[in-house]
């Protein structure tokens, strides 16, 4: 019997645009596989519909806060549908950037310096020593981060604003030059690891990780071999230690140009990565022979609930 299978896209956070261009390229190949695909742009009536559907499997194309931070994992739990990605607690964990690092830091991946402070008081002046970078500590696809120079006076003002829409607790983390990484786990095996460079002269921003020609991804990176095993192993160890099921994708931030191998630091993982025509696991799965179909086949079938 074919798998009737809902890909739940859209939502209502920042990243809702990003969700919905991720949602059709995986229901179309979804599609292309056989399967019976239903479009679902997710409201806050989701738990209804759902229910009304019966889907076999929910393919989970969310992004952002409720999509990937255990909201709607929970929703699915509850109603007894089998889906994709991590869990509740994996993915409550991961989207907290304070939780994870201290995870991640407790199963010995190396982290950033950092600290967890309200908006005001980073605003009011330099929480760390710059250079440093601000995030919020629940989001993704860079909304909200700043980075303050080394040779900038003053904190960031945009901090004060009363619209500011990222919420009110932010990581203060020490800046990390040097150069973008990222590595796939799919299941217990990592993947092949991209070298990310933004075609914009600033950091790995929003335009860089979506818009055409954004940014260039050299995959395989060209590091040493230790290096490479290394970040490899890094990636396998966060996905286990948070609890992360299907396919994860860990961020690290590498300057070789400190010590002899050099400084190497875990950024976050993500639980729901991109699935844009323009986004990195895609890139990894086709280097290591999987096609897109094949991919987004095999979260499908490897999805269940308690996860």
């Amino acid at each position: 019997m074919t798998k009737h299978v809902a890909v739940l896209m859209g939502g209502w956070s920042s990243e809702r645009p990003v969700s919905l261009s991720s949602g059709k390229d995986c229901a179309d190949a979804l599609e292309a596989s056989g399967y019976k695909v239903t479009r679902v742009d997710v409201q806050r009536d989701i738990s209804t519909v759902l229910s009304e559907l019966k889907p076999d499997v929910a393919f989970n194309a969310l992004h952002g806060p409720f999509g990937e931070d255990g909201c709607i994992q929970g929703v699915l739990e509850f109603l007894g549908i089998p889906y994709t990605h991590s869990g509740v607690l994996a993915s409550s964990l991961a989207m907290n950037k304070e939780k994870a690092k201290e995870i991640m830091q407790a199963a010995g991946i190396p982290v950033a310096e950092s600290r967890v402070v309200h908006r005001l008081e980073a605003a009011k002046a330099h929480v760390l020593p710059p250079p440093y970078v601000i995030k919020p500590v629940n989001e993704g696809s860079s909304f909200g981060v700043l980075i303050v120079t080394a040779d900038q006076q003053h904190s960031p003002q945009e901090l004060y604003s009363a619209d500011w829409p990222y919420g009110d607790i932010v990581m203060v983390e020490r800046y990390v030059a040097g150069r973008e990484l990222t590595c796939a786990a799919m299941g217990d095996k990592a993947l092949d690891i991209i070298d990310i460079v933004s075609n914009n002269d600033t950091f790995y921003d929003f335009d860089a990780k979506y818009a055409p020609g954004g940014s260039t991804h050299i995959l395989p990176a060209d590091l040493k071999p230790n290096i490479y095993q290394y970040i490899q192993s890094l990636t396998i160890k966060a996905h286990q230690a948070l609890g992360c099921k299907g396919i994860s994708r860990a961020d690290f931030r590498f300057d070789e140009t400190a010590g002899e191998d050099g400084d190497l630091i875990c950024l976050e993982v993500n639980t729901q990565p991109g699935m844009t025509p323009t986004s990195l696991v895609p890139d990894m799965a086709r280097h290591a022979g999987i096609e897109f179909e094949q991919l987004v086949s095999w979260m499908v079938e490897d999805a269940s609930c308690d996860r």
